[in-house]
């Protein structure tokens, strides 16, 4: 197997650049990443539509890496209720090493094949589950022992790597594998890999969402009224969608909790 993620940097002699050639260093490799994630958009095609069935019926997602791939999975998870107002512990983060993992390295957490199964099994799995697998490398035993459990007792699985025909890859139900080539420091995967792999956890979850119908037009008609600022943008957009004064809008929000509802409310009034 050939590993890309590990290769040598197309740059040398970090530590006599410049500041400016750096940073233009940095954002030359940077743009590869999206063109890389966009050779994999048939293969999220496919897994989403096969996600968003079991979703439908009651089904979980749960994301599932060592370091910096399980710490990307966890944010993706974590901001999933406020974005879209579902519950929590219906799309759901685990990393290697538990939650203090996610601000300080656990050692040799990833090395262990059993562990990952172990998390997963704390949320009583079952097949209408889907379990997606992040590993720049594609080789993590904590990522790969959890898929390979959940493939045995009929959840749904993904695996999102960069090194093509990779464990993972060739583990996975659906193999996400964008092809970033070497990071700029060699090794360092929480440059391009990462950026890819937030860039696709993004895509996942966003669609899933908008297919689930948390998604009305292009608005957060769910979202969660966390903080002013989000009050604000959701009594514009009930100003936008139903055309009425500002306070009017706002006491509707606060009243009843979601920008949908509100209108929905709004609305049957009116009839």
């Amino acid at each position: 197997m050939k590993n890309i993620t590990e290769s040598a940097s197309n740059f040398d002699h970090l530590d006599e650049m410049s500041t400016l050639e750096l940073l233009q260093g940095i954002n030359s490799e940077d743009k590869k990443v999206a063109f890389a994630v966009e050779k994999e958009i048939p293969a999220i095609e496919r897994f989403v539509d096969a996600c968003f069935e079991r979703m439908r019926l009651g089904g979980r997602l749960f994301y599932l890496g060592a370091g910096t791939s399980g710490r990307l999975g966890i944010v993706d998870a974590s901001e999933c209720p406020p974005t879209f107002g579902i519950d929590h512990g219906i799309v759901v983060g685990l990393i290697a090493g538990g939650d203090h993992a996610i601000r300080k390295a656990v050692e040799f957490a990833e090395d262990d094949k059993e562990q990952g199964w172990k998390d997963l099994s704390n949320f009583a799995v079952s097949e209408n589950d889907t379990v997606v697998g992040i590993a720049a490398s594609g080789r993590t035993p904590y990522v790969l022992g959890a898929l390979e459990n959940a493939k045995k007792r009929g959840l749904l699985t993904a695996g999102i790597s960069c090194n093509p025909n990779s464990p993972l890859a060739e583990l996975a139900d659906f193999a996400i594998t964008p092809e970033v080539g070497p990071e700029f420091v060699t090794g360092s995967t929480r440059m391009k890999s990462g950026t890819a792999q937030k860039l696709i956890l993004n895509m996942i979850s966003t669609s899933l969402m908008i297919k689930l119908g948390k998604v009305k037009g292009n608005k957060m008609v769910d979202m969660q009224l966390s903080n002013h600022k989000l009050v604000d943008r959701g009594t514009r957009m009930i100003m936008s969608e139903i055309e009425i004064p500002y306070e009017l809008a706002q006491e509707l929000l606060k009243a009843h909790g979601s920008v949908r509802k509100a209108v929905e409310f709004y609305k049957e009034k009116q009839k």
